[in-house]
């Protein structure tokens, strides 16, 4: 009896400890001076659709100057007419992220036309799908490309105004595939893995330079990218699994909703920003029991096709009666609102 109640004065006392923890960081957080991104520049890679634009449309909304930069002339002409009937003020400038010399002048441009940067989001992003067997090292290179060097090179291109202003504020959006490895996007994932530790270290050693880092992971995100994604093997169905995915209810998020989420961490200081169920759940299940998730995983691949054709195909050429279905009615309207449905390089 004597053990029983010492257990339960032990549990109630740890159940206490762990809620005065909890009150203590709610109050800090609550009393943290709130971070205004009004008259703020702001920076975004792959800010000419999906996900890039629609953080581009909030930051105007808040009273910021938005930059935005991406590969292709033509989606960036469309992204700024679109941005500009917000009013506010916008300056869209093509760049290619994984060439350090055209990051060095888009951010030199940013600062002769406002002045230095406040806020990074390095969002610049390119999606394969395919069993790996159809991959190869130029795959590999371009992911590793866009997802590590583009961030790298944007950081160390803002970081010394950050520095000596005593502050600004980076997101990298990586993704649950830089928790999880997904099965047939290996190196979409392998450089999100690669983003997550870049941005974890970028944390550690600009925090005394009053530069905050934050790591966006996001779950599946109806954005309409799909059309714009690559595709190998039976790219036909690759195409189909992956779109009807992004437009499940349950499984994928608005992007809209996604960017409030990463803007309110990035307005926090966040250090990371896990955002969605899926991408929580298999942060969780990778960290504490790995063999049934890698079980899992194994299983869901099994049941993925197979060809290991290296040819790539753009999901606007792989379209099928399936993929034209209701079941990828929320992504196709997704694709409307934010400039995906015209085919670009970026």
């Amino acid at each position: 009896m004597a053990d029983r109640r010492h257990t339960e004065r032990r549990g109630f006392s740890l159940g206490a400890l762990a809620a005065g923890v909890g009150a203590v960081v709610g109050l800090k957080r609550a009393l943290r001076p709130r971070y205004s991104f009004q008259g703020k520049t702001v920076v975004i890679t792959g800010g000419s659709r999906g996900l890039g634009l629609v953080m581009a449309r909030m930051f105007l909304k808040e009273g910021a100057r938005v930059a935005i930069c991406g590969r292709d002339v033509e989606s960036l002409q469309r992204a700024h007419a679109d941005l500009e009937r917000m009013g506010g003020e916008v300056l869209t400038l093509r760049c290619d992220v994984r060439d350090q010399v055209q990051v060095d002048a888009m951010v030199g441009a940013v600062h002769e036309h406002w002045g230095a940067v406040d806020v990074l989001i390095n969002n610049a992003g390119v999606i394969m799908v395919g069993p790996l067997e159809s991959m190869t090292l130029e795959d590999f290179e371009e992911a590793v490309d866009v997802h590590l060097w583009g961030p790298l090179y944007t950081t160390l291109a803002v970081a010394p105004a950050m520095k000596a202003r005593g502050e600004g504020r980076i997101v990298n959006v990586a993704s649950m595939g830089g928790k999880l490895s997904i099965p047939h996007l290996v190196p979409y994932s392998a450089s999100k893995f690669a983003l997550v530790g870049l941005s974890d270290g970028l944390r550690t050693e600009l925090a005394q330079d009053g530069i905050r880092v934050t790591t966006a992971c996001p779950s599946l995100i109806r954005t309409g990218s799909p059309r714009n994604a690559t595709f190998k093997g039976d790219h036909e169905k690759e195409y189909a699994w992956f779109h009807v995915s992004n437009s499940m209810m349950g499984v994928s998020m608005s992007a809209e909703r996604v960017a409030r989420k990463i803007m309110e961490a990035c307005r926090r200081g966040d250090a990371e920003a896990l955002v969605g169920m899926p991408a929580k759940l298999g942060a969780l299940g990778r960290a504490l029991a790995p063999n049934l998730t890698a079980r899992v995983l194994d299983a869901v691949n099994r049941r993925l096709p197979q060809d290991s054709t290296p040819e790539r195909y753009k999901g606007s050429e792989s379209e099928t009666p399936l993929t034209r279905s209701w079941l990828t009615e929320m992504s196709r309207r997704a694709a409307e609102r934010n400039n995906e449905n015209e085919v670009s390089l970026h």
